[in-house]
């Protein structure tokens, strides 16, 4: 029987090991260098201009220095761990990459010079997912969810936060979060029917 590895940890470590590498690579393992930034994390004119749309994925991996990697794979632990409990390897996955890209892509409504990175789109995904989910499952109103999520929304936010970014990843995470409830309920249903 194959081992599982855990989705959450998975991600752990490759955002760590990401991390290293943009460190060796600037070499400054505090903060990481605008050169790095501008080649592996989000550059809006390079994606606009010079077509390197691959950067909406990379930089879901690239994290800005040591603080911002470390608070974002705490935040990873603490709702990536619960959305193990809830959805498959495959569904965790779609709700964390989906999420990420989404809220890249809507970071592309900051000027052609901002450099953005990091997890956090990806991991407010998966925080809306477990939510919306979790109250669609009990036949609650998914109401109090939403606003439940977006007063986290409101209170993370600061001066270098990219709004954006979290913004599209909450959207994509309640939207499918409220999709796998739907779609497993109905399954459910199907099942208990025949």
């Amino acid at each position: 029987m194959p081992i599982r590895l855990s989705p959450t940890f998975v991600l752990v470590v490759i955002n760590m090991v990401v991390y290293v590498y943009t460190s060796l690579l600037g070499n400054n393992f505090v903060y990481t260098s605008s050169g790095v930034l501008t080649v592996y994390g989000q550059y809006n004119y390079a994606v606009l201009h010079g077509g390197w749309w691959w950067q909406l994925f990379t930089a879901m991996f690239v994290h800005v220095n040591i603080v911002h990697v470390f608070s974002n794979m705490f935040f990873l632990l603490i709702f990536g761990l619960r959305a193990e409990e809830l959805f498959t390897d495959t569904e965790y996955y779609l709700v964390y990459i989906a999420s990420g890209l989404l809220g890249n892509f809507l970071s592309l409504l900051y000027p052609l010079n901002v450099r953005s990175a990091g997890a956090s789109g990806a991991i407010f995904g998966l925080f809306g997912a477990v939510i919306i989910y979790l109250r669609k499952m009990v036949e609650r109103s998914v109401l109090g969810a939403v606003l439940f999520a977006f007063m986290f929304f409101l209170i993370t936010l600061s001066v270098d936060t990219n709004v954006y970014a979290h913004l599209g990843g909450l959207v994509a995470g309640l939207i499918l979060g409220y999709w796998l409830a739907k779609a497993r309920k109905l399954q459910f249903t199907y099942k208990l029917s025949y």
